[in-house]
């Protein structure tokens, strides 16, 4: 094979000297085929040499690796503090662990086997933390190097695991399991000792029934050779380590939930199944000294108090100066159905009850002290909610709660959209961070967050990132994302420029989404200009501008028709008006083109030109920060329903709005406030369609779309969450009707595509009124009038006659490129899972729809991509000029010119042109992304306006005057007399060099697979082009010549959460929801996977342990036993003996090894590697011991054997034998 310089970049054909080049062909017709392929799928260019490119990138460069999650953890099981390192751990459902201290200490760690985290217990101050799992496995994990992993492990073969508890500066670990048996385990060797607490020893010998499973295990604070066990039934024993026997045995006729210690160790409390509370005395352990059911409502006649629902945990800690905290969970009466979960604080006679918004988890309370055998000094309680973190200030009497400092509240709305921002301008944190600290909430407590743990720097990475998430109640955050971290800078809501829905209002509503009608679909946002713009679910789009000033305002609307409803033609109107008409009528009136708003034909129940929400008329009030410019929305069509957003592009310089669907493009000045251009995709190509199209044949009876509006449904992004977005619509008369969207596959949601299938019957003679004409007309010359079952943008492909003909070039067509098809089957609806869909070839149209081979069912060209460039809009243009890219569903490349007003002067006042250039260019594939790079392979940016703050008051006439930025600051040269453009769809990625529009290279993808995700991002002073694949796929190529440079199976697509929020961007980044809660930030630079252990926090810094307050004279006080407590002596082998093997398996962790690649250099290397080697050596002698006891065995069997031998014949003589 003939070995190429990727580096060099040749193009052969120039605007001034165009020839032929077998790199690739022109125009429309340049596709794969066009262009010489290499096997890797790389197209080399042919041609003479132009320019050099040297392409600095390398797979060198790559490398992917995950950086830090944010959010809150998902689905939360356990909780655990460390009161001396002053760390959190909480455990998942998913087996998940997330570590958190001081803001920037967060940490992210899984078990391998997914098992649900039970219970967390920290060694305290030593850099440790034990984990149970629903597998029955402890895990040793080490917390003293930046990313923890496991040490050991162990696990129960026969038990299943239900309680541990390590003591205070123990190396031993109590395990209690659902026999009701308590095993003991060496910490440090992670070896089962051989010392058991069986359940039928620690139980009377009468009882006849077994005491359920250990729910509670904890040493007594008085002595710690007394182990107090708690078992499911209400029976507690206080077992006694030394003597092997039951010291104490108390009944209770409710179950037990959780045991507290008094700190004195002669008082105990328990909590009930029946939301009781009873006190227990060591010395008359035959009754409760009290009890208590703190919900339950008094008798009258004297009788036991009610029984409420059971409280799940207790804690019983004292105080010097104050009376005991006693804390629990759960415990409400039964008759208060409506009651939200609660935390009642008990101190003294007050009762104080914490509602909470979700279900508790689990809580601890935090103390002064890890002595259990001292004062406890209660100072917060940190509550683990369902779906949230809250930590109560104990030290007021009001209980206020601290500010939480984590970003956890990411999901406080369902997030739908995500964009991400790395390298922006540096001024924007700040600015954002002031307009949104105004919006604080008040009334926490003044105290610092109490988990303080750990340390965090800010390490080599200092530019500013910013990511903003758009939510499912309309609502938009932007996050200060810098150096790994994560703190949220400002949030707006757009649902505030919308009338609020009134409810009952039925039959008259325009709604086509029950649930969420403002959530946030996508988002556009110019970082230099400020200009941001969101497109919502239910087909709107808001034009934002920044300002740092207050201001009472009308907000502006206009409305768009984007739905080319087209009826039988009777009789053909003999004016034709070209699809792009001239300057005069450049700049139709806003009811021209959307109709009054109160329009409604068909006996009334059709609805037609009304939007789906009602913008507010009243002047607004609008605090500093992001204020609506301008709200499009897209309006009904003769009972039609506006289709979802598919595409959405801004251009602060040009000011220029373009939208586009699965029925056309709509272009808006925001300037002016008027609509430039709404025509139906088929309209937008003029003479240069590529296809052939011809008209359907009409059919007898018609029918309006109605059923399937192809809004995104939230329950698609979120299984867990029964979102369910809806469409409803009016049938003749009152009949409501409201059909799931789910009905779609979750792939057609991935795309935004959308099918309108079913209607209303209309007479077929009724003839076009004047409106209607004039969307018949606009056409454009030449083109026969036509009928269509949906809307004039989805035209049928022209097919042969035949059935058969049809079938096979619809086949051939869209194997070619890839063309989506929207069908809909009246009788019968499909769905299928992801996976279905992943495992079928067909399956990978834009649409993926369950079937294509009905000769009825219509295809639309959704607009996919669009993007505003300086370009060469022509073949043999010569200088660059305004352009907006359209990509569509078809793989099909429209550019469109943008004729602006010279001077700035004239903006406001002359309109500005819009007129199709004529260029097609073809892909395979829908459309994705765009991107231009200038002669010398440098991204060019498109320009943008300056920032300048639109209420500014001392602003004169001269700073009014837009700054406009044309080039990009990278590229200050002159951008010579060539360019590159990218683009990239599902399939493939092309290299177009312009004016001369040859295609340079080409890159198939994917062929079995589809793109979900495509950017053009810096790196390391160089451009490549990232993609994420369907398949799970982490891809880059270099630019301009397309080479591959990374192709990573990362992560499979199981979610559309995850196809719906994977973003790319610049500097290595990308992002994307990992679960309802967190976001997963990973990189895919080489330089940040070696710089990401300094960026990291430390878990465990060196903390002195606090001093025991005289422990010798307060057990002297207290009457503890005076010999001292050696668990080693009672646990160890030489006393205990070894435990069964089929009991538990030892497993060694990979986490030694790491620690020590993370601590290398310094004692702890030393001391890890010396441990390491030790582990490993007691291991090998471990084994030689078992191998030389089974040999010993085995001498000692064969020489019993022989002597019984020998006996036998001893008496014998020789002729006997």
């Amino acid at each position: 094979m003939k070995k190429f310089n990727f580096r060099k970049v040749l193009d052969g054909l120039t605007a001034s000297s165009p020839s032929g080049s077998s790199g690739g062909g022109s125009g429309g017709g340049s596709g794969a085929g066009g262009s010489s392929m290499h096997p890797g799928g790389t197209a080399g260019a042919a041609g003479t040499p132009r320019d050099e490119i040297q392409e600095t990138l390398t797979s060198d460069y790559f490398q992917i690796c995950k950086t830090v999650r944010h959010g809150f953890p998902y689905l939360p099981t356990a909780l655990a503090f460390d009161p001396v390192q002053k760390i959190l751990a909480i455990g998942t459902r998913t087996g998940a662990i997330r570590i958190l201290g001081r803001p920037g200490v967060d940490c992210y760690c899984q078990h391998e086997s997914g098992a649900a985290v039970l219970q967390l217990q920290f060694l305290i101050n030593e850099g440790a933390l034990v984990s149970a799992s629903a597998d029955d496995a402890l895990h040793l994990w080490n917390l003293r190097q930046k990313r923890p992993a496991i040490l050991h492990s162990l696990k129960f073969n026969r038990e299943r695991i239900t309680y541990c508890h390590l003591p205070f500066q123990s190396k031993w670990l109590y395990v209690g399991t659902e026999r009701g048996n308590t095993h003991i385990v060496n910490i440090e060797s992670f070896i089962l000792s051989g010392y058991v607490i069986m359940w039928n020893k620690a139980i009377e010998l009468s009882t006849k029934t077994h005491p359920g499973p250990v729910v509670h295990l904890s040493d007594s604070p008085r002595d710690e050779g007394k182990l107090l066990i708690g078992y499911e039934n209400g029976t507690v024993v206080l077992w006694d380590l030394r003597s092997k026997r039951a010291d104490l045995r108390a009944y209770y006729d409710e179950a037990i939930h959780s045991v507290a210690w008094h700190h004195e160790g002669k008082q105990f409390m328990c909590s009930h199944s029946d939301g009781s509370l009873t006190l227990w005395n060591l010395k008359s352990p035959n009754r409760p000294f009290q009890t208590t059911i703190p919900h339950g409502k008094i008798q009258r006649d004297g009788k036991k108090p009610e029984s409420c629902k059971p409280i799940l945990k207790v804690e019983y800690k004292t105080c010097k100066s104050s009376e005991p905290f006693v804390i629990f969970s759960g415990g409400l009466s039964y008759d208060k159905a409506c009651r939200r979960p609660s935390l009642t604080i008990m101190h003294g006679k007050a009762i104080t009850v914490l509602e909470m918004d979700h279900p508790i988890v689990d809580f601890l309370t935090l103390c002064e002290t890890p002595y259990p055998n001292e004062f406890q000094e209660p100072y917060a309680v940190v509550v683990l909610l369902e779906k949230d973190l809250i930590v109560v200030d104990l030290t007021q009497s009001n209980f206020p709660i601290f500010e939480n400092p984590y970003p956890i509240d990411i999901h406080e709305s369902p997030v739908t959209c995500t964009e991400y921002f790395a390298d922006c301008p540096p001024d924007l944190i700040p600015v954002l961070y002031s307009v949104g600290a105004k919006h604080k909430k008040q009334g926490y407590s003044n105290k610092e967050w109490p988990i303080s743990g750990g340390a965090w720097n800010l390490g080599a990475q200092t530019y500013p990132e910013i990511i903003i998430t758009g939510h499912a109640d309309g609502s938009v955050k932007f996050w200060d994302a810098s150096a790994i971290t994560l703190q949220m800078l400002y949030k707006l809501k757009t649902s505030k420029v919308f009338e609020k829905q009134k409810t009952g209002e039925g039959k008259a509503t325009a709604e086509i989404v029950e649930e969420d009608p403002f959530a946030v679909q996508m988002m556009y946002w110019c970082p230099e200009s400020r200009i941001f713009c969101v497109a919502g679910v239910s087909a709107y789009v808001i034009v934002y501008r920044f300002s740092k000033h207050e201001v009472n305002t009308e907000i502006s609307s206009l409305e768009v028709r984007l739905q080319y409803e087209v009826e039988d033609i009777i009789t053909p109107e003999p004016e034709i008006i070209p699809p792009f008409p001239d300057a005069s009528s450049q700049l139709p009136s806003l009811k021209s083109l959307s109709g009054s708003t109160n329009t409604v034909a068909c006996e009334g129940t059709m609805k037609d030109s009304i939007p789906c929400l009602s913008v507010k008329t009243r002047p607004v009030r609008m605090p500093p920060g992001y204020q609506a410019d301008l709200v499009i929305q897209l309006v009904w069509v003769d009972g039609e329903p506006p289709q979802q957003i598919t595409s959405l592009a801004v251009n602060s310089a040009y000011g220029l709005v373009a939208f586009g669907n699965c029925n056309g493009l709509a272009v808006v000045d925001f300037m002016q406030k008027t609509v430039l251009l709404s025509m139906g995709t088929l309209d937008l190509y003029g003479s240069s369609d590529p296809y052939q199209r011809q008209p359907r044949s009409p059919r007898k009876s018609k029918q309006f779309a109605a059923d399937n509006f192809c809004m995104r449904g939230l329950s698609n992004f979120y299984p867990d969450l029964t979102k369910r977005i809806r469409t409803s619509y009016q049938i003749k008369g009152s009949r409501k009707l409201s059909l799931p969207t789910d009905l779609k596959t979750d792939l057609d949601h991935v795309n935004g595509h959308c099918t309108s299938p079913t209607s209303q019957s209309c007479s077929s003679g009724k003839r076009l009124s004047s409106a209607d004409v004039s969307k018949a007309n606009r056409r454009g010359p030449g083109r026969p009038p036509f009928r269509k079952a949906q809307s004039a943008a989805c035209m049928e492909i022209s097919l042969p006659v035949t059935t058969e003909g049809h079938k096979s070039r619809r086949a051939m067509l869209q194997q070619l490129h890839g063309i989506s098809t929207f069908s809909h089957d009246e009788r019968h609806y499909t769905a299928h899972t992801w996976m279905d869909k992943e495992n079928r070839e067909n399956s990978f149209s834009r649409s993926r729809s369950s079937s294509v081979s009905s000769i009825d069912r219509d295809s639309k060209e959704a607009i996919t991509a669009l993007y505003f460039m300086e370009s060469f809009a022509r073949k043999n243009d010569s200088a660059v000029s305004s352009c907006l890219w359209v990509g569509t569903g078809l793989g099909m490349v429209l550019i469109l010119s943008l004729n602006l007003p010279a001077s700035d002067d004239l903006r406001q006042s002359e309109p500005v042109m819009v007129s199709p250039s004529g260029t097609v260019l073809t892909l395979k594939g829908p459309v994705l992304t765009f991107a231009c790079l200038d002669c010398m392979g440098t991204l060019t940016h498109p320009p943008y306006e300056v920032w300048r703050d639109p209420h500014s008051a001392d602003d004169g006439e001269k700073t009014r005057k837009r700054k406009l930025v044309m080039h990009s600051p990278s590229s200050s040269q002159d951008m010579g007399d060539h360019q590159f453009a990218v683009i990239c769809s599902e399939k493939q990625a092309k290299v177009f060099s312009l004016p001369s529009q040859t295609c340079l290279y080409v890159h198939n993808i994917t062929e079995t697979s589809f793109l979900l995700r495509a950017d053009v991002v810096t790196l390391c002073n160089s451009v490549c082009l990232a993609c994420f694949c369907a398949n799970g796929h982490i891809m880059t190529l270099s630019l301009p010549s397309l080479r591959p440079l990374l192709d990573i199976n990362y992560l499979p697509v199981t979610d559309m959460r995850i196809a719906r929020t994977f973003c790319f961007t610049n500097e290595g980044q990308a992002l994307y929801l990992s679960s309802p809660t967190e976001i997963q930030r990973l990189t895919y630079s080489q330089e940040m996977c070696d710089n990401l252990q300094d960026m990291l926090g430390d878990l465990f810094t060196p903390v002195e342990t606090p001093e025991a307050q005289n422990r010798g004279f307060l057990k002297g006080l207290f009457g503890g036993s005076g010999q001292a407590f050696d668990r080693e002596e009672l646990f160890g082998e030489a006393t205990a003996g070894k435990a069964s093997r089929s009991l538990a398996q030892h497993i060694p962790g990979s986490g030694g090894i790491e620690g020590v690649r993370g601590a290398a250099g310094g004692v702890i290397g030393d001391l890890t590697r010396a441990r390491i080697a030790l582990d490993e050596r007691g291991q090998k002698l471990g084994e030689l011991d078992e191998r030389t006891a089974s040999m010993m065995a085995s001498a000692e069997a064969f020489s019993k054997h022989a002597h019984e031998v020998m006996l036998k014949y001893k008496d014998k003589k020789w002729y006997q034998f």
